[in-house]
């Protein structure tokens, strides 16, 4: 009778706690999945006050579990409810070949599986310390998020996209402390903005309320003020004629053109249209990354009639190719940015040094090939990483012109772009058909305001299958070619920005931050221990 009681007492308490397990994982998964409307090109950044603040007191709610592995599962759980939600796009470029056909299912599960493995580190370490005090605890789970997202940014090749902070994309008056902190530190003061309302909601004392309120109202306010003035400073820059033009060109050419042996001519000349030359006009044209298609750099001379026919000496062309180089009976190959004049001379030229991979390059590649996998983005061997990123500058006839040069994917990295910021400009060439009709477009060209807006310089940006842009150092899009257009706009003045903080210090003020945090962890749990 006692046994039959026992095992009663040990059903009903199983049944509610599979019911608490399954209740938790949806909380969590839905939970990540809604923050995904916090990101470009939604931009419902105020999404974030709920779904964060409930995410900080249920981890401090459930402080007290017997075990940490099921702590990892609820950094975990929120991790790639986030992911899936918000990166989906990442299968579309598997689509163009049928090879990769069989990975799809794969890429749709284990790529956020594999992104939220550092939240689930988050959580783990944030019950580790089990702080009991509601501050103490607070800090803690922003700086650990904060941590992992530089993590994840920085390790192995890094992934810094969709981070928290470009949830304000969109809402730029909030972003020009960038110019100062950098978006590492921003997205870790971001992310404490957003679960501040916790505290007051788990609140003991007066103090917690004060400090919630001083985090969710006098934070955004401060930023604010400090946009005014920076903006002010800005625009009481004297506004500068250039002397030559600089003409972004946007276009929507099919990436069939790589698998259904496109004419090659004729997407020349449909860029060269969009471009519409003015013979008497100094214009710098700027082409998308990789429009050409079936040709390497060295072969691009066959068309140089096309060229002469359409083009002056008033006239460069800067457009993305891929570059070869033989060495050893093989051949080298880089994704590079290249620039010409009228008669298809090569004047400069950049490789890339930051390569997608999977998508340029094949880790392991040895390994993997025995598999039959192989680049998404061509045909060949994996592209080889350019040396270094070096500005591109001009000393003749467009004496002033000095840019650093960026491929694509190159614009989503924070604080690495280069060393040397004796530069007018930021050009960065772009093919976005690879996200197909997603966000992914969207979510790419928000990483141009934060460069933007972190190095004080002006981002032109031209792309295939995407939007073209004139981004200036306050993050505002001067002149834009929208989504699924394509066509042309002019850059032709600029006011010239003192160098940023942001730029002379990079992420070392990441680093004070940190420090900061810390200090404040330790200072409030020894106030309640005390």
């Amino acid at each position: 009778m006692k046994n039959k009681k026992f095992l009663n007492l040990f059903r009903t308490f199983s049944i509610k706690l599979k019911k608490k397990i399954v209740y938790n994982v949806f909380i969590l998964l839905i939970l990540g999945a809604l923050s995904s409307f916090s990101l470009p090109p939604f931009n419902f950044f105020l999404i974030n006050f709920f779904t964060f603040s409930m995410f900080f007191i249920f981890l401090f709610k459930n402080l007290n579990v017997s075990s940490k592995k099921i702590y990892f599962l609820y950094g975990w759980l929120f991790g790639f409810g986030y992911f899936l939600t918000n990166i989906n796009w990442i299968i579309i470029s598997l689509t163009f070949d049928q090879d990769f056909s069989f990975l799809l299912p794969i890429a749709l599960i284990l790529i956020p599986a594999f992104l939220a493995l550092f939240y689930g580190i988050f959580t783990f370490i944030f019950c580790i310390f089990n702080f009991k005090n509601i501050i103490s605890s607070f800090f803690l789970f922003s700086l650990l998020f904060g941590l992992v997202e530089y993590i994840r940014g920085n390790v192995l090749t890094g992934f810094p996209w969709n981070l928290i902070v470009h949830s304000f994309a969109d809402n730029i008056e909030f972003l020009s402390f960038l110019s100062v902190i950098g978006t590492y530190s921003l997205n870790l003061l971001v992310i404490s903005f957003f679960a501040a309302p916790g505290i007051y909601i788990l609140r003991q004392s007066k103090k917690e309320i004060i400090i919630s309120m001083l985090l969710t109202l006098l934070f955004p306010v401060l930023l604010l003020i400090y946009n005014a003035s920076y903006k002010n400073f800005f625009l009481s820059k004297e506004l500068k004629e250039n002397s030559y033009i600089i003409r972004v060109i946007s276009s929507n050419i099919s990436l069939d053109r790589f698998y259904k042996n496109k004419d090659t001519e004729n997407v020349i000349n449909e860029l060269i249209n969009l471009s519409s030359p003015d013979p008497e006009k100094k214009i710098f044209f700027l082409w998308p990354e990789g429009i050409i298609p079936d040709t390497y750099q060295d072969e691009l001379d066959l068309y140089s009639d096309l060229f002469k026919k359409n083009f002056t000496k008033n006239h460069l062309v800067g457009l993305g190719i891929t570059n070869r180089l033989a060495k050893e009976k093989e051949y080298k190959f880089f994704n590079s940015f290249s620039i010409f004049d009228n008669n298809l001379n090569l004047l400069n030229n950049y490789n890339k040094v930051n390569l997608v991979p999977f998508g340029e390059f094949l880790p392991f590649e040895n390994f993997l090939n025995k598999f039959g996998l192989k680049t998404i983005t061509n045909n060949f061997s994996s592209f080889t990483a350019g040396d270094q990123r070096n500005k591109i500058e001009f000393k003749n006839d467009f004496k002033g012109l000095s840019f650093l040069p960026l491929i694509c994917y190159e614009i989503i990295y924070s604080g690495k772009l280069t060393k040397n910021f004796n530069f007018d400009y930021i050009l960065n060439i772009s093919e976005d058909g690879w996200f197909g009709n997603s966000v992914g477009p969207k979510q790419h060209f928000a990483h141009s305001i934060f460069r933007a807006i972190e190095n004080g310089k002006y981002v032109i940006r031209s792309s295939n299958n995407g939007m073209g842009a004139i981004i200036n150092p306050l993050g505002e899009i001067e002149k834009k070619i929208d989504y699924g257009k394509d066509g042309y706009i002019d850059f032709t003045s600029r006011r010239d920005m003192e160098l940023t903080i942001f730029s002379k210090y990079g992420n070392k003020i990441f680093l004070i931050l940190i420090l900061l945090y810390i200090f404040l962890i330790f200072s409030f749990n020894r106030i309640t221990n005390d």
